[in-house]
């Protein structure tokens, strides 16, 4: 167990955070790990360690990949879940960026090997990022969550008290594990829409780095996510375009959106939440009736 978590330099950081983005359940649009990507290429992050993935994947679900290393060589890539570090830009503090993929196996062991590293560098909160499928319009800006347990950091960061209740990820566990190891924790959740879910959604990774960046007064320069989701937009519109009851729906969704002026009326990370509850259960029984799934079209 002890060799799974592998520690390959010790930094000396500075009241580090801890930011975890896993592809997988938690990812919708992969929004949360595009944003991770994204924060460890701004801040040019160096890794120093990760978990070996032998015990926590069944690799006939989540399988490796074969690649060709220098055009010739064959190498295979397993899941990797990989602890990088980098100074955070204006905020006076260092970032650990974990980038992983959701383990099949053995959570809370994994969850354990996250926060002993987090205990060992001494990090001061851990922040999760996540995005949601939701009834949410690609036109407009993704609408983003906070929340947290801790009434203090609530306060602190101007979050919400979760009260979400229902099925969780490693996202949920890895929570429980840092309230267990007495670690402050924090999420950031935005919302994907739904009818283009396998569409990678930049315009949800912008979002979240946005707030994350407000949160951690941290600088992150975005030309890179505001070009993509503009582009994002421009694909995903002339794909609804071709479909009339697709764009009707869309446009009911702007309007609903247009009409929100209080801000106590945008939808919480518990009811985005809910809504990804419904449509996945909603996509079941779609799956079982045969039926078509949009999001597949696009």
């Amino acid at each position: 167990m002890k060799d799974e978590l592998r520690i390959d330099e010790r930094p000396k950081l500075e009241r580090p955070v801890l930011i975890a983005a896993f592809r997988g359940w938690n990812d919708g649009g992969q929004g949360a790990s595009l944003a991770g990507a994204y924060l460890a290429q701004a801040w040019a992050a160096v890794q120093f360690a990760d978990i070996d993935p032998e015990m926590f994947y069944d690799f006939q679900a989540t399988r490796p990949m074969v690649s060709l290393a220098d055009g010739v060589s064959r190498q295979v890539d397993w899941p990797e879940n990989t602890f990088l570090h980098a100074p955070m830009p204006g905020a006076g503090r260092d970032a650990i960026i974990l980038l992983g993929v959701e383990p099949n196996l053995r959570w809370r062991t994994f969850c354990e090997h996250v926060t002993d590293l987090a205990r060992q560098f001494d990090v001061e909160l851990v922040l999760t990022l996540g995005s949601l499928l939701a009834d949410v319009p690609h036109t407009r800006p993704a609408p983003v969550t906070g929340s947290a347990t801790d009434a203090d950091l609530i306060e602190q960061l101007d979050l919400q008290a979760s009260r979400y209740e229902g099925p969780t990820g490693i996202v949920g566990v890895l929570h429980d594990a840092c309230a267990r190891a007495g670690l402050k924790s924090a999420s950031l959740w935005a919302a994907v829409p739904h009818y283009v879910s396998l569409t990678p959604s930049p315009r949800a990774a912008k979002a979240l780095v946005d707030r994350l960046s407000d949160l951690l007064d941290a600088d992150v320069d975005t030309a890179e996510l505001d070009e993509a989701a503009d582009a994002y937009a421009q694909q995903v519109s002339e794909a609804v375009a071709s479909d009339a009851e697709t764009q009707s729906y869309v446009e009911d969704l702007e309007r609903r959106v247009d009409e929100i002026t209080d801000e106590a009326d945008i939808p919480s990370g518990d009811a985005i939440a809910a809504e990804l509850t419904r449509f996945l259960r909603e996509q079941d029984e779609n799956d079982e009736a045969g039926g078509p799934d949009v999001a597949r079209g696009q």
